[in-house]
């Protein structure tokens, strides 16, 4: 679980990774950068939640994850599938899964799940996740960003789209400053964290806890 020093200690480091570079390119060209040291600047892009299940659901949980963090890609490959059969799919949920950016490449991954558009981001971080392993830990960021591109591909999307997307400066800002705003506002601490009816619960759910925390909360 990372909890909020490491938050503190590694949004500095996020922030000159996305300044470094968000998807390398072609030897001798210039990546975008800008710098997300400090305050962000808020992008012009209005980022969306990504959510499932019956938006009338009596509750909301709300999870707040990074792609990068093994904590999170425990509970998405042990616990998610199993939480959406029963509460999702049955109407006493409704699910938000909120990106927490520590790292460059958790923003690659989150610009490369959005790419999908809504109806493939679940699909695309169940990928992202359960090969959290092999992708997040190659030797240069440039095996990261083809590793990520590859899941894309394996989802259906071309080469062109996903090129245009992870080159997207624009919506690599909107997303960092998104995420900014979200953690001031709930006051994230760690990952992975779940909001539940406005509640917060940190650290690693099993089924049958966040199955307790929902049922309490209906």
């Amino acid at each position: 679980m990372l909890n909020r020093r490491s938050l503190m200690i590694m949004i500095p480091a996020a922030a000159a990774g996305v300044a470094y570079s968000y998807w390398p390119r072609a030897e001798g060209t210039t990546p975008p950068a800008f710098d997300l040291r400090a305050n962000a600047q808020e992008g012009s892009i209005t980022i969306e939640d990504m959510t499932i299940g019956d938006p009338n659901a009596p509750v909301k949980v709300v999870e707040y994850a990074s792609f990068t963090c093994p904590h999170c890609a425990n509970f998405h490959r042990d616990t998610f599938k199993d939480f959406k059969a029963e509460y999702i799919d049955t109407g006493k949920a409704h699910f938000t899964h909120r990106e927490v950016f520590f790292d460059r490449y958790g923003l690659w991954a989150s610009m490369m799940a959005r790419c999908g558009g809504a109806d493939r981001y679940f699909g695309l971080i169940d990928l992202v996740y359960s090969t959290q392993g092999d992708w997040a830990r190659q030797s240069q960021p440039a095996l990261v960003a083809d590793a990520l591109k590859k899941i894309g591909l394996q989802a259906g999307m071309d080469s062109t789209t996903l090129d245009a997307c992870m080159q997207d400066a624009d919506m690599a800002q909107s997303l960092v400053a998104w995420y900014q705003d979200n953690a001031g506002r709930d006051g994230i601490e760690s990952t992975p964290s779940f909001v539940i009816n406005g509640t917060m619960h940190s650290g690693n759910m099993s089924l049958s806890r966040l199955g307790e925390l929902v049922d309490a909360a209906s």
